[in-house]
């Protein structure tokens, strides 16, 4: 069964995290992807060595990508790359601010000259402002969007463990390239996307940004808890699990009364009669469902709370989520012959099982790309 992007042409100067999840998720659908790299590689190939040897960053991304050796600052490979985009229906790079149009890439001029091309430019802050010149990477986004204020625990902000801006411009960038090739089919053109961290972080913001606006406060850090719901938190049973328990309603609420707590009660008492009241009382409340819990094991606990059809899971290590029953895994062939099992891609298309291309060596494919894209 053919892939739903099969005949597309990407090419993408890029490294490190943002534009190669955009143009991993378009080789995954089946477009041809070129990564151009630099001699030395994209630096996310030197993250780590965890991978069978190679970085766990760079297998994640880079699976059914072609790699091709070039400097487009030597007029030779100014000339090979605009041969690329000739044919290209997308072009992706994430440089430092202003590096593609000092070469002679800009977005701008590049759809002048070629009309159908959708052009994606990745960047840290956009292209405007005093922080359009700034560096930009995952832990300094998540901080100036103000998501390491709101993440944590009360003594102090935390970064989202996983680099989350990155992940949220590329997801974005890819969003918007369906949407171009969609538009694209209606009137002919391309279209010049333009995607920032910042951006991605600030739009997932909006609840806690409205609520201090419309309030005058900031939503509390509370860890494994949520600032306006009670009970909804990570409680520990008997033998060290720790359980998160997510209440969402009042029905909800009484049948857990009932059916855990065993306090049918309960929801008519002072103090645990709405949430409004349960969310100024949480100590109180927090304290009569840590005892059940504490009176519990993990599987006691898991069974009770399915029983009363309450939302839980568990705080799982990286261990636990290694054999997770819901974890989906796929296969990707490394340069070196190693077979790595990495998550599978999110989305399930129905009939098929997924299949991700190998993750290329630096310059693996430069001789066939040069000699297919001569003058």
């Amino acid at each position: 069964m053919p892939k739903p992007l099969e005949g597309l042409l990407v090419v993408s100067l890029e490294q490190a995290v943002a534009a190669p999840y955009c143009s991993s998720r378009l080789a995954d659908a089946g477009a041809r992807v070129i990564k151009i790299e630099r001699p030395e590689g994209d630096f996310a190939r030197g993250y780590d060595r965890a991978v069978h040897g190679q970085s766990s960053y760079f297998v994640w991304l880079n699976r059914g990508k072609e790699s091709l050796v070039a400097d487009i600052k030597q007029p030779g490979d100014a000339a090979l790359l605009h041969r690329l985009l000739a044919r290209a229906d997308v072009f992706i790079q994430n440089l430092a601010p202003g590096a593609a149009a000092r070469a002679g890439f800009g977005s701008d001029a590049l759809q002048a000259r070629y009309e159908r091309l959708i052009t994606v430019d990745i960047s840290g802050y956009g292209d405007t402002g005093d922080y359009a010149s700034m560096k930009a990477y995952d832990l300094l986004v998540q901080a100036e969007a103000g998501l390491a204020m709101v993440t944590g625990r009360p003594e102090g902000p935390g970064r989202v463990g996983v680099s989350i801006a990155d992940v949220g411009c590329g997801m974005n960038a890819y969003t918007g390239v369906l949407e171009a090739l969609i538009e694209r089919g209606i009137t002919g053109r391309g279209k010049r996307l333009k995607i920032s961290l910042f951006d991605a972080v600030a739009d997932w913001m909006n609840v806690p940004l409205l609520y201090f606006e419309g309030t005058g406060q900031a939503p509390q850090r509370l860890g494994l808890a949520h600032p306006s719901i009670c009970p909804y938190g990570a409680f520990a049973t008997r033998d060290g699990a720790l359980v998160l328990i997510a209440i969402q309603n009042e029905r909800e609420w009484a049948t857990f009364c009932a059916g855990f707590l065993d306090e049918p009660d309960l929801p008519k008492q002072p103090g645990f009669e709405s949430n409004p009241v349960r969310v100024a009382n949480r100590a109180t409340v927090d304290a009569r469902v840590a005892a059940m819990c504490a009176s519990l094991t993990r599987d006691q606990a898991a069974a009770k709370l399915r029983a009363s059809n309450t939302a839980y899971g568990f705080v799982n290590d990286l261990a636990a989520l290694s054999r997770h029953p819901a974890l989906r895994r796929a296969r990707v062939a490394l340069p070196n012959g190693s077979v790595a099992e990495i998550v599978a891609p999110a989305v399930i298309r129905t009939g098929e099982t997924p299949r991700l291309g190998p993750v290329p060596a630096i310059g693996a494919h430069s001789a066939a790309i040069r000699a297919e894209f001569s003058d």
